[in-house]
């Protein structure tokens, strides 16, 4: 069965840092587009970033632009994500995703992780 497992999250104050990381099992998603995506109570799940098979191509929300970083290493088969200059704003659970396109959207995505908790406090 295939599986993305989220690592990282935690409770950091405002203006701290984090780096979540994304490891599938079940097979390797080295030819797959990788996404981050959160969810605030009470709000709709939203896209974070994005990043292509071979890393070369990466998209941002507008809202995390500057402070957040994607990234992977496909030897290792992991997908990062630097959270820097954290916000309470950003307090939500995270998921990765893995799918054939790289995007904003979604319903593009067919491989979910469970989510990891992010808590920014100020």
């Amino acid at each position: 069965q295939v599986q993305l497992v989220e690592y990282g999250g935690g409770l950091v104050q405002a203006g701290g840092s984090l780096r979540l990381s994304c490891v599938p099992s079940g097979r390797t998603f080295s030819h797959y587009a990788m996404g981050w995506f959160r969810q605030a109570p009470g709000k709709e799940r939203e896209f974070v970033a994005a990043i292509s098979w071979g890393g070369g191509i990466t998209y941002y929300a507008d809202s995390v632009k500057g402070r957040f970083t994607i990234s992977r290493d496909n030897a290792k088969n992991t997908m990062y994500l630097q959270m820097n200059s954290l916000k309470p704003e950003d307090t939500a659970v995270y998921y990765c995703a893995a799918g054939r396109a790289t995007t904003n959207n979604a319903l593009e995505y067919n491989y979910w992780g469970q989510g990891t908790q992010v808590t920014v406090s100020s």
